[in-house]
């Protein structure tokens, strides 16, 4: 199995309030506490498939530009997502499955681009962005993994995971491969000092669902050993290029 990142933006900034604030609130964290950000979704290779964690925006889509002070900022585009996406050597047609963490454009913008892909995504956000035809699969979540109870196999060693909160179809993925699972978790965590400290963002759609997922989460990680690939901070595609395996 073999696992890239394809990387959109770097170099940009997130503050505590928003990284954690979800549920002390904002006004208990520190502005001037900043962490580094980024914008990255996720390849796999199984050998007989190649199938996609997530796909950014169009290159169309009105970005926010840097401005000092805000919340969240993604940081210098390094390349649009289909660009990003060609330099990895594949081509759209070779696109077997694309999995959705959720519906937010970040992560879901180019579907239409891979004409022979299946897309797997959470019933609730496949509704929210009224997505229709044989090629979408809402999720069954008939089995469970580990310690999460709803889960679908997708391939040999790759799961597809309910985990609601940050949008009511929230979605995780986690891959398996030499003895490692490969945690692609969308937003459950904005940054990965946030799961260390076990703070939800500001953003969510079911708080109780979210603070859920995350103790499922951690759980998980502390359980066993976990690449975390985060798709909002430079933690994303280091943890993958290193294997490093995150500890709490």
């Amino acid at each position: 199995m073999k696992i890239m990142a394809i990387r959109m933006f770097d170099g940009g900034f997130m503050n505590q309030p928003f990284a954690f604030g979800g549920e002390a609130g904002k006004e208990n964290f520190d502005e001037q506490i900043i962490y580094r950000s980024s914008l990255q979704n996720f390849l796999i290779d199984t050998g007989s498939e190649v199938i996609l964690i997530d796909t950014g925006f169009k290159a169309s889509f009105p970005v926010p530009a840097k401005k000092l002070g805000a919340p969240l900022y993604m940081g210098e585009k390094v390349a649009n997502y289909m660009d990003a996406f060609a330099a990895t050597g594949y081509k759209p047609e070779q696109v077997t499955k694309i999995l959705i963490t959720h519906k937010h454009p970040d992560h879901s913008d180019c579907i239409s681009e891979f004409p022979n892909a299946k897309i797997y995504i959470g019933p609730e956000d496949a509704d929210a962005m009224k997505l229709e035809g044989d090629n979408v699969i809402r999720a069954q979540y008939g089995e469970s993994y580990m310690n999460f109870p709803h889960a679908q196999k997708i391939a040999d060693g790759i799961w597809f995971i309910e985990a609601k909160g940050h949008t009511k179809g929230n979605s995780i993925i986690i891959a398996e491969s030499d003895g490692l699972f490969y945690m692609f978790h969308g937003d459950v965590t904005y940054c990965d000092a946030a799961l260390k400290a076990n703070k939800l963002s500001i953003v969510f759609e079911d708080k109780a669902a979210a603070r859920q997922t995350l103790d499922r989460v951690r759980q998980f990680i502390k359980d066993n050993p976990t690449v975390y690939l985060s798709t909002h901070c430079p933690e994303g595609y280091e943890n993958l290029e290193m294997k490093r395996v995150m500890t709490l």
